[in-house]
Parts: C-alpha cells; sequence; structure tokens
C-alpha cells in the first residue's frame, strides 16, 4: 500500500537505507540496494546489497542488516522495523527469499518501509509480504488420532 506521509521514525530510517546503498558492493549489476533495521533498543543496523561473480553468495540488503543484528547479538524478533531503498520506479521491495528470512527473524506486524531515490514509498508489514508463508511452527505436525 503507498503511503502520502511518513512519521519521522520511517523517515529516518529510509534516509539511513539510502545511506546504505552507497555501501553496495555491486560491480555485475551496478543495482545498488540499501537496508536500514531498527532494533527495539533502538539501534540501526545497516545492510547492502553484495555481489559475487559466482552469484549464489550474492548477498541482498536486507538479509545483511539482519544477519548483521543477528551476529550483533541481538534475537529474533526483537526488531521494530525495517527500510529498504533502492532506485527503482515505484517503491523497492524485497526480493522472496528476504521475504522468508523476515517472516523468520521478525514479527508479523513489523512494518516494512520501501522506497526509492523520487521519493516515493510503500509500508507493509512482513506478513502481508508473504501471505501463506513456511514457518518454524510449519515443521511441527499434528498427531492424527
Amino acid at each position: 500500500m503507498e503511503n502520502n506521509n511518513l512519521s519521522e521514525l520511517y523517515t529516518t530510517l529510509l534516509q539511513a537505507a539510502k545511506e546504505a546503498m552507497g555501501r553496495a558492493y555491486v560491480p555485475y549489476s551496478n543495482f545498488q540496494v540499501g537496508a536500514a533495521l531498527l532494533d527495539k533498543d533502538g539501534h540501526i543496523h545497516y545492510g547492502c546489497n553484495v555481489e559475487n561473480a559466482a552469484y549464489g553468495p550474492t548477498n541482498c540488503a536486507e538479509r545483511t542488516a539482519l544477519f548483521r543484528a543477528i551476529a550483533d547479538g541481538k534475537g529474533a524478533r526483537s526488531f521494530q522495523a525495517i527500510a529498504v531503498m533502492g532506485d527503482t520506479d515505484g517503491p523497492i521491495t524485497p526480493c522472496g527469499v528476504c521475504r522468508q528470512v523476515l517472516v523468520e527473524l521478525c514479527e508479523p506486524d513489523m512494518p516494512v518501509i520501501m522506497g526509492n531515490l523520487k521519493g516515493n514509498f510503500a509500508i507493509s508489514t512482513v506478513a502481508e509480504l508473504l501471505p501463506g508463508a513456511f514457518t518454524p511452527s510449519s515443521l511441527h505436525k499434528e498427531e492424527q488420532v
């Protein structure tokens, strides 16, 4: 859903995501993406996409921010919001792999703020981005009688 008004917090996160874009390592696509993940302690974890010639080891900005936060000692589901920024026509959206990782590490109602360099943005939640997601609880099958 596109919105016309952004809170000061979301504006700050989008600006941080834009800053992170400049750190991207993208020698193959030249497509920079930045992310800014806000934890519940008010700390921002930056992420950018990092490419590799083998493509498989390439990592997206959203996952970089999430993995960095986990590596820095933040627990899963200890995040308030994430912003993503890219040079796209409309607000950039996380890829399918990033959506799955968001489902695993974030609360379903956590805001995902998606923006572009033109100033367009949209706000969604983790659950709205991946309805019917595969979750850890999906692994636990109920016993049948």
